[in-house]
């Protein structure tokens, strides 16, 4: 990767309305706080056609504004073969996804820029962001808890395996001197 060329990040769930357009969302807010948007390419999408154009969930808008993320811009679309080529970075919402993604690598060229979302996880239960669509409240709010603190050891993770330390020291060193 040159310097010049951003890291390109997909999230991707079944039908992109509630998990991945979670999980792009608050990554991106992450990476915009630390100063580092110019060093990524953050986008999602769903591995079924069901949602294609369509809004984000309404639930998980209401749980992405109650934590201080938006969703307005959102438009669900599809995983296409072609995203294995030109993403870096792939990060599947569960093992369906991950089957999913991968049967469209008809050459194994590319499995191991796919992974699970929660193998980054502190806390990985079973490795899985349950899909929260059929369910309440509890269970939209339990998504936002293992996307934010996921999103932070993904974003931790890519820092240091893209040598971007001395760019977050920056921002983080100019907010220190800012406070003072």
């Amino acid at each position: 990767m040159s310097e010049s060329s951003p890291i390109r990040i997909q999230f991707v769930c079944l039908g992109n309305i509630c998990r991945s357009p979670l999980a792009k969302a608050v990554f991106r807010d992450k990476v915009e706080k630390h100063g580092l948007s110019e060093h990524f390419e953050i986008v999602s999408s769903g591995t079924s056609n069901y949602h294609i154009g369509d809004p984000a969930d309404r639930r998980m808008r209401k749980t992405a504004k109650r934590n201080g993320h938006s969703l307005d811009d959102h438009s669900a679309s599809q995983f296409q073969a072609e995203d294995l080529e030109q993403f870096d970075h792939i990060f599947v919402m569960d093992k369906s996804n991950l089957n999913d993604v991968l049967h469209l690598d008809e050459n194994d060229e590319y499995g191991a820029k796919v992974r699970l979302f929660r193998e980054f996880d502190p806390e990985p239960g079973d490795y899985q962001v349950p899909d929260p669509y059929h369910g309440g409240r509890e269970g939209f709010e339990n998504v936002y808890d293992i996307v934010n603190r996921t999103s932070d050891a993904i974003l931790h993770r890519l820092v240091e395996e893209h040598g971007l330390a001395d760019h977050l020291d920056e921002v983080e060193n100019k907010g220190a001197g800012e406070r003072e």
